[in-house]
């Protein structure tokens, strides 16, 4: 039987997004300790509860790029180039049905080189004929290609594992992110997807990105020369 008090540090670290490699670092253990103890946490909720209905995906055109993914060949948009300018940047949207007419839409921005989750919208609540409409104005805003119709797997591993990534970089993912996070449920990770740009930390400062701070917290985390950026003039 694990240890209970063990049992609950795992759950809470979990639960804030920590990876496996995250939490045993945090608890001071090897990963081949906390790997089954993850497991159990995952087989605790019965399958029937863990899910919203999914009414639709998408994801922006060229998520991928410079990005590594293993043992998912099917997924959309593997070989599609990225936007100029905002590569690196990914935008997801998950709706779930709600019964009848409706549905529930959750959106992230994730900064898969580096941050994470930069922003997030929802839920919200939205009749199911103007979905169309709506994915049109939440990928259009940053993008003239359609986004791409894809698994919600691809987007739990996408903004899950970007949480993850960025965690362990130093970053705590956009507050508005925690009301949005049930709709990526269930996920027991690791992710599919290795980050950062060709596998190295990569911050390309935004126009509210506080650069000073973030290149300090990538020092302290990954070590001086061990990332890459471009700074705002």
């Amino acid at each position: 039987m694990p240890d209970p008090d063990l049992m609950e540090r795992v759950r809470t670290l979990r639960e804030r997004g920590n990876s496996p490699k995250g939490i045993a670092r945090a608890l001071k253990l090897p990963p081949a300790t906390v790997a089954p103890l993850i497991r159990a946490l995952a087989a605790e909720r019965p399958p029937a509860a863990q899910a919203p209905a999914i009414a639709g995906c998408w994801v922006s055109a060229g998520w991928a790029t410079a990005l590594s993914v293993h043992d998912h060949p099917e997924w959309p948009g593997m070989d599609t180039p990225g936007n100029l300018g905002r590569e690196g940047l990914v935008s997801v949207l998950v709706a779930a049905e709600r019964g009848g007419s409706k549905v529930s839409a959750c959106g992230y921005l994730v900064d898969v080189y580096c941050l994470g989750v930069k922003d997030a919208l929802g839920p919200r609540s939205l009749d199911r004929r103007k979905l169309p409409e709506f994915v049109h104005q939440y990928f259009g805003a940053s993008s003239d290609d359609p986004p791409l119709a894809a698994p919600v797997d691809l987007a739990r591993h996408l903004v899950l594992g970007a949480v993850a990534y960025a965690r362990e970089l130093g970053f705590d993912p956009h507050p508005d992110f925690a009301a949005a996070a049930g709709h990526l449920e269930p996920w027991a990770g690791p992710s599919a997807i290795t980050f950062g740009r060709h596998g190295k930390p990569f911050f390309m400062q935004g126009p509210y990105d506080d650069a000073a701070s973030v290149m300090k917290t990538l020092k302290l985390s990954v070590g001086k020369g061990n990332f890459d950026s471009v700074l705002v003039a």
